[in-house]
């Protein structure tokens, strides 16, 4: 496995490889891997000649007053689960010579930033629009996959490439989760005692809504509503947001008459967690 930390030889390499004909396949992460990137990995293998991984904490895409210092990393582990999935290179760059100074180019997708999660994290879409572009200029990647429990990411990305005529196929792999229904999370490390308990209120609120939906109750103000009562009964659970909307436009729906996503974060003490699913009647 190469380790790539400088931005022009991922670049002049990858280059290189365009020209040899070879397909190259990408999975972006902030490191401190686990089973979810795992099979993120797996899932992009089999369709590529160079599996590309980068591991980058993206700072863009954090608020002043969120956890970019305190984000998980760990890259001694993270390098040896990367060689164990057969991975090709890993690139690391560090953040100033992702965004050297006097950086002032940025990417934003109108209409989907400042939905859900981009509500309570202003910003936060625009430094993810804007690394993942870059990432997909230096590494010339043909194919990229992002996991369905970034579900507003992942339509932010796919709007984002289309709009933008990037040649780079999307592939969003499903959820994965731990045995008792937790979403694989970095942060679920931060939870702490009942917390991890606590935190499978997200997974059991959504299973809730998939219920009343093969009840035939489709009005998702009633849908949410019991979501929201079920949730408070939890201890040291806050609420930032739940909500239905469309997968793709992610605008609200008042009705279970298609596709629709059922999207909620939700603070386990001090750790925010996010969950979905796509409930179709």
């Amino acid at each position: 496995m190469k380790i790539i930390k400088s931005v022009k030889t991922m670049q002049n390499l990858a280059l290189k490889l365009k020209a040899q004909g070879k397909t190259i396949g990408l999975v972006p992460t902030m490191g401190y891997l686990h089973q979810g990137h795992i099979s993120l990995l797996k899932r992009i293998r089999k369709k590529c000649d160079i599996l590309v991984v980068s591991v980058f904490v993206n700072p863009t895409q954090f608020a002043p007053n969120e956890d970019y210092d305190q984000y998980p990393r760990n890259m001694a582990r993270d390098k040896k689960i990367l060689a164990e999935q057969a991975c090709d290179i890993l690139f690391y760059p560090p953040k100033e010579k992702i965004y050297p100074k006097g950086y002032t180019t940025y990417v934003t997708v109108e209409g989907l930033s400042d939905k859900l999660c981009g509500k309570s994290r202003p910003g936060h879409f625009r430094g993810v629009a804007t690394i993942v572009t870059k990432l997909f200029i230096i590494t010339q990647c043909n194919i990229a996959c992002f996991g369905r429990k970034d579900a507003q990411q992942a339509a932010i990305i796919v709007k984002m490439t289309k709009d933008l005529n990037l040649p780079v196929e999307i592939v969003v792999a499903p959820t994965l989760r731990e045995k008792d229904g937790l979403a694989m999370s970095s942060r679920n490390v931060f939870l702490i005692g009942e917390e991890r308990q606590n935190a499978l209120c997200l997974k059991k609120a959504l299973d809730m809504a998939a219920n009343m939906v093969k009840e035939g109750k489709l009005d998702t103000r009633i849908i949410i509503r019991n979501m929201r009562k079920f949730i408070e009964l939890v201890e040291d659970a806050r609420i930032d947001y739940i909500e239905a909307v469309d997968p793709v436009t992610l605008e609200p729906k008042i009705s279970v008459d298609g596709p629709t996503l059922f999207a909620l974060a939700v603070f386990i003490g001090k750790t925010r967690l996010i969950d979905n699913s796509i409930i179709i009647n």
